[in-house]
């Protein structure tokens, strides 16, 4: 149920509160849905995040990938916003608007500056009228859609291949691809302990490329395209263009351990950032008074998981870990093996790890010294969420996904080129 909150009154010493109101589906929840929080929130003083009710999403576009309680997890989660308002209607009336306003006390209702229409009526008229309208940037190069689409290209091939022997299988997608829970095996892209197999059950392990230490030294979205002669690079290169500035806008609030206080430290890929790295990240932070998360680069979870895993590069995974309130700083780049210098470098009190994880094996090597001398602890994973789940509902939706995507893609493609005037005869743009 929805709480009806009051405004704090202010004091000739506190300034007076500014709330922010936004609203949305937020189904597969990632870091340009955080960024748009923190925009919105940068208007005001005080962030109302109203979630769409999977009734609502259903009857307006089909059903969501993820239910209520998972996308209200992950906006929960999120450190730049304040309050949650479930069940929201997707199409936001003007009478809801003025619900909203009243039982909210909200002051702006935000939204993308991207267009906001149904029906042919523009949703946000009536707050417009009323001069309590804002709009926010959209944070471009990511998308939802062009996340799904990075699962829909899932292959068992890791992103590098000889290039004679990649034709005709290196390119694949969700389609023939079995994701199961057993044990690894194979040769197959691994996730959660399940194995993506697309069909070929055959050793292709004298197939893959490595340099001369064993390891891959380009990231797995280096762009598809390329070609040295010598190697092809499968898996599309991300379009977000991740700056200092981005990364450090995330930052905010960061500040180191103050003396005495009981550091926590999880570790792993955090891949397409979910409910169940939420939930998890919860249970930990309260084991101490400062969580720092550990977050493996690109090669490393390529190693370790193959297919065209991660699905986000290593500043994408960053800034949604960073992006969590749970979190209160990241180790990026993060090294595998958990050593005594880490440890007495960042002043580290206990090593936590979960019963359920992406990769195969809960505790593994690289939790040897901190099992040694007594400070690993594994705790139960709050709820029985991985990757795989994301990726086994978009496997049974596949056909349906692909036609929105391509339809939701182009869309896209017309509202960049009207904005940035690139349709061939702007004076931004070139053909």
């Amino acid at each position: 149920m929805a709480s009806t909150p009051t405004r704090k009154k202010s004091s000739s010493q506190q300034p007076r509160q500014i709330r922010i109101f936004m609203d949305g589906a937020f189904d597969v929840m990632h870091y340009g849905h955080m960024n748009a929080f923190r925009l919105g929130r940068s208007l005001g003083t005080y962030l109302i995040v109203g979630v769409n009710s999977d009734e609502s999403i259903k009857q307006c576009k089909g059903p969501p990938l993820m239910n209520d309680e998972e996308r209200m997890t992950m906006v929960k989660g999120c450190k730049f916003v304040d309050e949650v308002v479930p069940n929201c209607p997707y199409i936001m009336t003007t009478e809801y608007l003025d619900y909203i306003f009243q039982t909210y006390d909200v002051d702006y209702v935000v939204h993308g500056d991207d267009p906001c229409i149904v029906d042919g009526k523009d949703v946000y008229a009536s707050a417009k009228r009323l001069g309590r309208y804002r709009s926010i940037p959209r944070t471009e190069g990511v998308s939802t859609t062009e996340i799904v689409g990075r699962m829909l290209l899932m292959t068992k091939h890791h992103h590098m291949r000889h290039r004679q022997r990649s034709r005709g299988n290196s390119m694949g997608s969700l389609s023939g691809l079995s994701i199961s829970g057993g044990g690894g095996g194979g040769g197959g892209g691994v996730v959660g302990g399940g194995v993506l197999d697309d069909g070929n059950s055959s050793d292709d392990s004298d197939n893959e490329i490595h340099n001369e230490n064993e390891e891959d030294d380009l990231s797995v979205f280096t762009a598809a395209q390329y070609n040295d002669g010598e190697r092809l690079v499968i898996g599309n290169q991300s379009k977000f263009l991740t700056t200092s500035m981005m990364l450090r806008l995330f930052s905010a609030g960061v500040k180191p351990p103050r003396e005495g206080m009981k550091v926590v430290y999880v570790d792993g890929a955090w891949d397409m950032f979910h409910c169940g790295h939420v939930r998890f990240l919860e249970v930990a932070a309260k084991r101490g008074d400062y969580l720092i998360v550990g977050i493996h680069g690109d090669s490393l979870v390529n190693k370790r998981r193959g297919s065209n895993l991660p699905l986000m590069n290593l500043h994408e995974r960053v800034l949604s870990v960073l992006g969590c309130k749970y979190v209160n700083d990241v180790l990026i780049d993060a090294p595998l093996a958990i050593t005594h210098e880490m440890i007495a470098s960042l002043r580290i009190s206990e090593v936590v790890h979960g019963t359920e994880s992406d990769d195969i094996g809960a505790v593994d090597e690289r939790y040897r010294y901190p099992r040694e001398v007594g400070i690993l602890t594994v705790i139960k994973s709050p709820i029985d969420f991985k990757l795989v789940n994301i990726l086994s509902r978009i496997q049974k939706k596949q056909a349906e996904l692909q036609s929105k995507i391509e339809r939701k893609k182009k869309a896209e493609r017309e509202w960049f080129n009207s904005k940035y005037d690139q349709n061939g005869g702007g004076k931004n743009g070139s053909k």
